[in-house]
C-alpha cells in the first residue's frame, strides 16, 4: 500500500454521527476535559469533530513571497466524537442524544437526560 493511500479515509465506513454543525458540546475526556464549544465541522468518515476554541495547535507558516514575513498561526484541531457530549446551556448538563417523532411524523433530536428538544 502506498503512502498516499494510507492518508485517505475509507469511504465505505461512514459512521452515523448524532452531532451536527452548530451544536454546543462539552469535552468529556482528554487534556481539554470540561471545556465547552460549538461544533464547526463534522467528519463522519473519520468519526471526528472540530470544536471552536478547543484543542488548539500552533503552526509555523513560511513566507510565500519575498518581503513577506512568516507567522505563527493558532488553529483548532479535530477531536474524536466519543470524547465530546452534547451540552444543554439551559440546564447546564451533558446528555446523550435520542430521537422522538412528533405528531406530524417528523424525527426530532432530543436530550435523553432532560427530554429537551434540540431541533
Amino acid at each position: 500500500m502506498t503512502n498516499s493511500m494510507q492518508n485517505k479515509p475509507n469511504y465505505s465506513n461512514r459512521i452515523k454521527m448524532r452531532l451536527k454543525k452548530g451544536d454546543t458540546v462539552q469535552v468529556i475526556s482528554g487534556k481539554e476535559k470540561g471545556k465547552t464549544g460549538e461544533v464547526l465541522k463534522t467528519m463522519p468518515y473519520e468519526n471526528r469533530v472540530l470544536v471552536k476554541g478547543i484543542n488548539l495547535k500552533t503552526r509555523h507558516v513560511k513566507p510565500n513571497q519575498e518581503g513577506e514575513s512568516g507567522s505563527i498561526v493558532t488553529e483548532e484541531s479535530s477531536l474524536h466524537a466519543s470524547n465530546v457530549m452534547i451540552y444543554s446551556k439551559a440546564n447546564k448538563t451533558t446528555s446523550r442524544i435520542g430521537y422522538s417523532i412528533d405528531k406530524e411524523g417528523n424525527k426530532k433530536r432530543r436530550l435523553k437526560k432532560t427530554d429537551e428538544l434540540i431541533d
